[in-house]
Formats: C-alpha cells, structure tokens, sequence
C-alpha cells in the first residue's frame, strides 16, 4: 500500500446522503437568527478563502442570516482556530480550513495556540489534489524522472510547498521516504510566493493547487507531473495520480468547516445541511471545478470518520520522514 496507503474510505459526494433527510426536533427550532460568522486561518486570496466566499451567498439564502467571512491568517492557521475554539458554542461561529489544522499541527508543533481538541468537524466542503509543477528548464516529466534525478543530485534539487506541515510539504516528504531520495524543502509564505519562485526559476519543483499552478502551465513556465490525489482528477485527466505509482496515495486537501467543540450537534447537523445543498448546487460545483476543486459533503460523524482515516496516513508520513515537531 505504500507509505500513505488508504486507510478508509475517504470521499462522499455531493448527492443527499442519509444524515440529510433527518434531523433532530431542536434542528427545527429558530435556528440560526443572528449572522454567521466564517473564520479563515488565511490570508485573503488562499483556497479555502476563496471556498468561503464562493459558497458564502448561497449559504446565506439558505439560512436567511448574512454571512460574515473574517480572514485570521497566522500561525500555520493557529490564529484562526483559536478565535473559533475561544467562541461560543452556539452554532454561530466556523472555521474553514483545510484539515491540517487539526491532523498535522498536532504532530509538528509542541505549542499551539489553541486545543486541537476543541475543534468540532461539521461539514466537508470539497477535497482539492495538489500538483507537483516542474519549471520549464528541469528535465523531467514524469514521478520517475523526478526520483531518477533526485538520486542523482542528492540533496541538491529545490522544491518549494505554503510551510513546514503543510499537505504541500508532507506529499513530497512522502515521495522521498518512499523511494529514499533527498530534495532540498523550502518554504514560503503561501502558493502565491512558491509558485513565483518556481516561474522564476529559484526552485525547479513545487507542490500547489490547480488553480494556483495553472498561470504558469498556460505561460509554459511549468509543467504538471502527478497529483496527489487517488485518482486522476476531472480537472486534469491526462495528469496521472501518484497512486498510479504508489498503489493507495492519497493526501488530497480536504477543505471543511469546524465548529468549536460543545456546538448542539442539532445545529451542527443544521448548518452540514445547508452546506451539503450549496455544494451541490451545479453552478457552485462549475465555480468549485474551475479552481481544481471537486464539490462534496459529509455531515459530522461522518466528517470525523474521514479524518480519522486522514489522520492515520498522515502519521505515517510523518514518522516515515522523522519529522519532528519545533
């Protein structure tokens, strides 16, 4: 299975699923009746920014409250996270974020600014693969021209990821412990900064999203290698899936929202529901393709069930490379 084997299912798409049809009597209650708030552990223009904000109106309608989006960025999203686990648990303030916050924080941090623990998964929102780009002038075009030239010049190739932790950097720390290659890491700030240092030519590889890599395939500064995800995405279908190489890879982004821990499950559920008809709304699912992003939706059980398998292969990587938390 390799090192980030598939350790449970991990995907529910966006057609109604059974925790859609039933809820509990409170759920009927005048729910919600002030505005909701949105916190993004990002900078404005990020993905999971971008997410809220395409999904923000619609939700609105949904809920019949304004939607209020407040970027928090800081502290690999700990900034974010903890003005929602400071909140109260009143099923009016969520946090949206991809699921490192809660599944490699932990591992690679010693002090967090918040409690993993008091964050409450409510709904999955989309999973996005990354893309491994290669600058125009690195010769390589295929996973197995990457590894052949790692193993040639030790140490010596540069890639970049959005930080230290981050899915970007655990998918190549993954790729090297598999076939026992060293690349140089370096990181940025955010995709914006790596993807610019990759079209510059001050890094010959980077792991990024659709959306943030596309620029420079189309100006042929860059060329896509593999994804990350388990399978070939819709986005790009002739860009083969690590897993092709490595059987059950997969550390597709999982963008969701949480809710502070202690949230009435009734409105969690209140709130998975009206996220789950957004997301499959087809003119939210067009926006959310066009940037790599496939729509989907998981209530709060089943949110958790699939971080938790997320979490297990996470581990493995993490031991894998000898991470170790700073």
């Amino acid at each position: 299975m390799g090192i980030v084997g598939q350790a449970t299912a991990t995907f529910i798409g966006t057609a109604a699923c059974g925790w859609m049809t039933v809820l509990p009597a409170a759920a009927q209650a005048p729910y919600p009746s002030a505005p909701i708030r949105l916190i993004v552990p990002n900078p404005p223009g990020g993905l999971p920014d971008v997410l809220a904000r395409i999904v923000s109106d619609k939700l609105r309608e949904r809920l019949g409250q304004p939607i209020v989006i407040e970027n928090r960025p800081g502290a690999n999203a700990g900034i974010g996270a903890a003005a929602v686990t400071a909140s109260k648990p009143d099923g009016y303030t969520f946090l949206v974020s991809d699921s490192a916050v809660i599944n490699v924080s932990p591992l690679l941090n010693n002090e967090l600014p918040f409690n993993p623990k008091e964050l409450m998964p409510v709904t999955l929102i989309g999973r996005a693969p990354l893309y491994l780009g290669a600058h125009s002038a690195f010769t390589a075009s295929t996973l197995k021209d990457v590894i052949e030239q790692a193993k040639a010049n030790p140490g010596k190739i540069n890639y970049g990821s959005i930080g230290v932790g981050s899915f970007h950097h655990l998918t190549m720390e993954a790729i090297q412990a598999e076939f026992g290659v060293k690349l140089n890491h370096i990181p940025y700030k955010g995709s914006g900064e790596s993807v610019t240092a990759l079209r510059a030519g001050q890094i010959q590889l980077v792991f990024a999203s659709y959306a943030g890599i596309l620029p420079a395939v189309k100006s042929q500064q860059a060329r896509l290698i593999v994804s990350n995800g388990l399978q070939r995405s819709k986005q790009a279908p002739d860009i083969p899936a690590i897993a092709e190489t490595i059987p059950g890879f997969d550390l597709t982004v999982s963008q969701s929202l949480y809710a502070r821990t202690g949230t009435p499950v009734a409105l969690a559920e209140r709130i998975a529901v009206a996220m789950a008809q957004v997301t499959s709304d087809p003119e939210i699912v067009e926006r959310f393709s066009v940037l790599g992003v496939e729509a989907a939706s998981a209530g709060p059980a089943e949110l958790e069930r699939i971080l938790k398998g997320e979490g297990e292969r996470v581990l493995k990587v993490v031991k894998a490379a000898d991470l170790k938390p700073n």
